[in-house]
């Protein structure tokens, strides 16, 4: 380290403990903290982080005194290894998948929010409630800007150089609406972070945390993505004489890879299945080889009163006996009818009877009972409501269904998430681009159809936030909008959506949509960990209807 890297080291050290009641530390004590960061190449944006957690260790120490010591802290530290040996060595003991497979509902994830004045996440005194409280709905879109400005201020063009260089141009700096009072009329170009909304009268503007400015975007062409009211955007442009600002450029924050996110806020438990170290992702990683035959199928609109489906199904599972492959999750979307519910008698009766023959057609085949069955609702399932998150399928209408298939069946929220093999899979039903699409303020001309996927995926993983839309358009409980979260970035996010196939990656996030089973002659999906890729696959309908 320099002098400069060295002071600011020593100044994050000393901040990380001292929010335990550890102000005093020992010369050598931090000496030896500090050979620590450079052994371990830890950034510097997650040196408090990993302070924070040695912090917390030493306090349990009995012989901690009032200072600082050197050795207290490396028993510390050595005790913090051997815990990460022994989890490592259960992680190779343990053999059964079943033990590193959890199926996480949106209802049962931990409620947190960020601090504005603690500058970290912090759970409330509460649990969450669906009626909320008068301000939680703005908590709610306080919450979203805040995670995305911290983005936007760790990277590289916004965050200042640990060195300075005449060849690298300084860093950009963001403003605030209240940073325009007084340069209305002056030539001054203003950099501001906010979100896209209408005033009262109709005017779009762009709203930050001190105020709200209106936008004029009719010479500007927009950046890559979809924007639509609600979107947290960066925009640049000159504050005119009629207290408009004239609009140059506007664009999506940028995105931050999930290791990025996690070396900082990694120690958070943001799944309620405890938080994962860092070094368990690396063991994970290296232990990936031995998983190389698990794979999730994945299947969306599986329209149950289609007469076609029940036959593809079986068509499916035979294939997969023939090929000695099972897989060990098959995901189900829905919407499980070709047509909205009405709530008749006859409606739902007819529903509940797709869902037993299913279970039928599941039991028939005992080579899948060590397979999990997920079932995720769409738009227009029966599940109780129409807000995210939604809740699972009514038990009235699956009861029979989960007693055929047992322990193995999961009737899951919309979304919902499964953390497997150190990886962590959000599933997302919703017909996402048509509403984008209807709801567009502006969008680059000339796009083609896949400029339109890539531009869907790409805004929902920079806004980190699968429904970036207003409040009137797709309503989200506001206390359980940390659910909708997609921060840090998951390994893989699944956008079942009736419209096209896609797969791609985005910033080390692996997307797909894996499209409507008929629509696409029984298309369907294969994820595969071992590798965080999809394979599309397609039955033959032709020789099926021969058939």
């Amino acid at each position: 380290m320099n002098g400069a890297q060295t002071i600011r080291t020593r100044a994050l050290i000393t901040k990380a403990f001292g929010r335990y009641g550890l102000k005093t530390i020992r010369p050598d004590a931090l000496e030896f903290l500090e050979d620590l960061i450079v052994a371990h190449e830890i950034e510097e944006d997650a040196i408090q982080t990993s302070m924070e957690l040695l912090a917390k260790q030493y306090l349990h120490q009995e012989d901690q005194g009032n200072f600082v010591s050197k050795p207290t802290l490396q028993k510390v530290y050595e005790s913090m290894q051997d815990e990460n040996a022994e989890a490592a060595d259960v992680l190779d003991a343990d053999a059964d998948l079943d033990n590193h497979l959890h199926f996480i509902d949106a209802f049962e994830m931990p409620w947190w929010q960020y601090s504005l004045e603690r500058q970290t996440f912090e759970k409330p005194s509460r649990l969450p409630t669906a009626a909320g409280e008068p301000e939680s709905r703005a908590r709610m879109y306080r919450d979203r800007l805040q995670i995305i400005r911290r983005i936007i201020l760790r990277n590289e063009h916004f965050a200042p150089a640990a060195f300075q260089s005449r060849d690298k141009l300084a860093p950009l700096k963001l403003r605030s609406t209240k940073d325009l009072l007084g340069h209305a009329g002056s030539d001054t170009a203003f950099m501001l972070f906010g979100m896209l909304a209408y005033t009262p009268k109709g005017h779009l503007c762009l709203e930050d945390l001190d105020g709200r400015v209106i936008l004029d975007i009719s010479s500007v062409e927009p950046g890559e993505g979809l924007y639509t009211e609600g979107c947290m955007v960066m925009v640049e442009g000159v504050y005119n004489e009629n207290e408009i600002l004239e609009v140059h450029a506007i664009g999506h924050p940028p995105c931050e890879r999930r290791k990025r996110a996690r070396d900082i806020d990694g120690h958070f438990d943001f799944l309620g299945k405890g938080a994962s170290t860092l070094l368990d992702d690396i063991t994970w990683k290296n232990r990936m080889k031995e998983f190389e035959h698990v794979a999730f199928v994945v299947i969306s609109d599986l329209w149950l009163d289609e007469p076609r489906i029940p036959d593809a199904l079986r068509r499916l599972f035979e294939k997969c006996i023939a090929l000695g492959w099972l897989p060990k999750v098959f995901i189900f979307c829905g919407n499980f009818s070709s047509t909205p519910i009405q709530g008749s008698s006859k409606d739902l009766e007819r529903y509940q009877d797709g869902f037993d023959e299913l279970g039928n057609i599941i039991t028939s085949y005992s080579a899948f009972r060590d397979s999990h069955f997920v079932f995720v609702p769409g738009p227009n399932d029966v599940c109780g409501s129409s807000v995210f998150p939604r809740p699972p399928l009514l038990p009235t209408i699956t009861q029979r269904l989960k007693a055929k298939i047992g322990p193995k069946a999961h009737f899951m929220s919309n979304p919902c998430r499964i953390h497997a093999l150190g990886q962590e899979i959000v599933i997302f039903r919703e017909d996402m681009m048509a509403k984008f699409l209807r709801n567009l303020i502006t969008h680059k001309p000339g796009v083609s159809d896949d400029d339109l996927k890539k531009y869907l995926f790409q805004t929902i993983l920079d806004q980190c936030h699968l429904s970036p839309l207003p409040q009137s358009v797709q309503p989200i409980l506001p206390e359980y909008d940390h659910t909708m979260r997609l921060y840090p970035l998951p390994t893989t996010l699944i956008l079942a959506d009736k419209y096209q196939r896609y797969q791609e990656h985005y910033e080390g996030c692996h997307v797909f949509n894996p499209g409507s089973f008929l629509g696409n002659q029984f298309g369907f999906s294969t994820y595969f960990p071992h590798s965080i890729s999809t394979e599309e696959s397609e039955l033959d309908a032709e020789e099926q209807e021969a058939e």
